[in-house]
């Protein structure tokens, strides 16, 4: 944690004046970087300090320094101390679980007004204004800390700083996509008199939790989960339900996310026992009330592991993100519905932060749960199950609201085993997709029994979010086909950029579906998610990087679409090489003059009527001036 004016009683004596070192100090205890000429302390860490008293200290005279020299954020590795805490830069993952995709961040915990911003933060919390001294009292608490500000990222319940938006147009605020830092935000929030920020989805709000909390002296980083649960009746399943044609149904509010992000903190859990020390989960995007308020976490990561899901806070929520079961159905007109899918290894898949010191992706999916399939990880499960109390057909009462009754039929139904079907089936990309070109798909289907099959396929292609919410409809058709014994039979199709184009300009995902219909037999959903490839951005820093001295940054991108793009802005960023965002319109080529040494992090962001947001971004080292 940071200490800023360390509280001091002296008995009988009376100081003239204080010399807190702050520059000694700040060097010693790693905080130089802050922009503040206050000293800026760490806990459990010796510091100088000089009192000047108005009388002479004789040996007799007694004085009381109090200060708190426990440690409840320390790391023991300087590496990792330095990564979680001192890095202003990083690498927030994104995409599918099989196409991951890197996207830098700009943390900037250091740049001006941002330490005082977070402070700010803690002081317009809902527990500031109900009881100011208890708060304050709190806050040498990191499990207190890091929940306040998780409630205060998001601006739901306190007017926090950032609005979420996953739907519709942006045009009275900010595309989610073209956020590249959490300065601008943070400052914005701050100057606009804490008037929340439009807009924010689950990386903007997880990309300033991590700088208001490192900030804070807290380590702190970025995760990410793919196939991401968000299980609203805590019953750890995912029931999606599709019709004949593959459209889905939104009969419940459970949903599976192409990914999501979330915060760690390292920290002691004095309230739990230290089994459960280490890293925290933290989610500030607001999903669920934890305690009435939009705020989750920290739940230990070990107690997710274990399955321990009775333990503050918000152990079940996060479980079911990552061990969830995953179940589909086909729901027909006449109410009938077949179960034809159900998965117990779809859900949390290669959950991913970036590595100490390298911006290379270290997967620690094993830290949230024992290898799927192993029997551990299905004893955990049910262990969850029964201390969440949920009852043998799966099912359990929504937290919220109430639900009909289901007949006997009905839930005999949902707890019967999917039938098999007699064909599989796979969709093959032909190459790798480009935004800008046609989308060449096949459809392979495979007959695995001696028996001659007339199969009815039923194809659509959707525009959907990174949360796999449909935006717009692409394509849809339908066959009947006929497979001899154990044939293999392709069907290939292609989706045209005059089809999706007005529909991907933000998320450029494509959620293609087949439902295979078999006579008299089991149906087969083939499923696949595509995302098409931005267009290439080039960045070339013109010669060696010096601090205070200027320097040459040269842009390249090329335009894959056949027609012309306009409206063009170039918006750059990063911690010590420009103070503020640079936005560029007329030129490929500009200027930065660094301010601080070390490695840095310098991200583009191209904006224009075609795209959201082409990011790219290249590291450099700046260097001191030589004498």
């Amino acid at each position: 944690m940071v200490l800023i004016r360390l509280p001091c009683i002296f008995l009988a004596l009376k100081t003239t004046s204080v010399n807190w070192h702050s520059k000694q100090n700040k060097a010693a205890h790693h905080t130089s970087d802050y922009s503040s000429t206050e000293a800026i302390l760490r806990r459990g860490q010796n510091f100088t300090i000089t009192l000047n008293f108005q009388t002479n200290v004789q040996s007799a005279d007694n004085f009381i320094f109090i200060a708190s020299t426990d440690d409840d954020v320390y790391m023991a590795n300087e590496k990792e101390r330095h990564e979680y805490i001192l890095n202003d830069s990083g690498i927030i993952f994104q995409g599918l679980e099989k196409y991951i995709q890197q996207e830098a961040w700009n943390y900037g915990q250091f740049e001006e007004d941002i330490l005082d911003i977070s402070l700010t933060m803690l002081d317009r919390s809902l527990n500031h204004r109900q009881d100011p001294a208890t708060d304050v009292s709190n806050r040498n608490n990191p499990i207190y800390v890091s929940r306040v500000i998780s409630a205060m990222v998001n601006s739901n319940d306190e007017k926090g700083v950032v609005q979420g938006k996953w739907n519709g147009k942006y045009c009275s605020g900010t595309n989610p996509l073209q956020w590249s830092g959490s300065v601008s935000i943070l400052r914005k929030w701050y100057r606009g008199r804490y008037k929340p920020v439009r807009y924010g989805q689950c990386w903007v709000f997880a990309g300033v939790m991590c700088t208001v909390l490192r900030s804070l002296g807290i380590p702190t980083r970025v995760i990410t989960n793919f196939n991401s649960a968000h299980d609203t009746n805590i019953n750890l399943s995912i029931d999606k339900c599709i019709d004949i044609s593959g459209k889905t149904l939104y009969l419940n509010e459970d949903s599976v996310w192409n990914f999501h992000v979330w915060n760690e903190s390292w920290f002691i859990r004095r309230d739990l026992g230290s089994f459960y020390d280490g890293w925290q989960v933290l989610d500030a995007t607001p999903q669920e009330r934890s305690k009435g308020i939009f705020q989750c976490g920290p739940a230990s990561t070990r107690a997710i592991k274990e399955g321990d899901v009775n333990l503050d806070y918000d152990s079940s929520f996060v479980f079911a993100e990552v061990n969830a079961d995953y179940v589909t159905w086909i729901c027909y007109s006449n109410k009938r519905k077949e179960r034809i899918y159900s998965d117990t290894r779809k859900i949390g898949k290669s959950i991913s932060t970036k590595a100490v010191g390298t911006k290379s992706r270290v997967d620690i999916t094993d830290n949230y749960k024992y290898p799927e399939g192993s029997l551990k990880e299905r004893q955990v499960y049910k262990k969850a199950l029964k201390l969440l109390g949920v009852r043998s057909i799966g099912r359990r009462t929504k937290i919220r609201r109430r639900r009909p009754r289901s007949s006997v039929a009905q839930r005999r139904n949902m707890t019967e085993s999917a039938r098999k079907p007699s064909i599989s089936g796979k969709f093959i990309l032909n190459a790798s997709p480009v935004i800008g070109q046609d989308v060449l798909i096949t459809l392979a289907l495979r007959n695995l029994i001696s028996d001659f099959k007339t199969i009815k396929i039923k194809l659509r292609a959707s525009a959907i979010l990174y949360t796999r919410k449909p935006k717009a409809e692409i394509l849809q058709w339908s066959r009947l086909i006929k497979l001899r014994p154990e044939e293999v039979k392709e069907i290939s199709f292609k989706i045209s950029y005059s089809q999706y184009k007005n529909s991907l300009r933000d998320d450029r995902k494509i959620l293609v579906t087949a439902v295979c219909e078999p006579k008299q037999e089991a149906s087969l959903l083939v499923e696949k998610d595509i995302i098409l490839q931005d267009p290439f951005i080039t960045i070339k820093v013109l010669g060696p990087a010096v601090v205070h001295k200027a320097i040459n940054v040269q842009v390249t991108f090329t335009n894959p679409l056949s027609e012309m793009v306009t409206d063009c802005v170039l918006k750059v960023e990063g911690s010590g090489l420009l103070k503020e965002q640079l936005k560029i319109n007329s030129t490929v080529q500009f200027e930065i003059i660094p301010y601080k040494t070390g490695t840095r992090q310098l991200q583009v962001d191209l904006v224009c009527t075609h795209f959201s947001a082409i990011k790219g971004f290249v590291t450099l080292d700046v260097a001191s001036v030589q004498c």
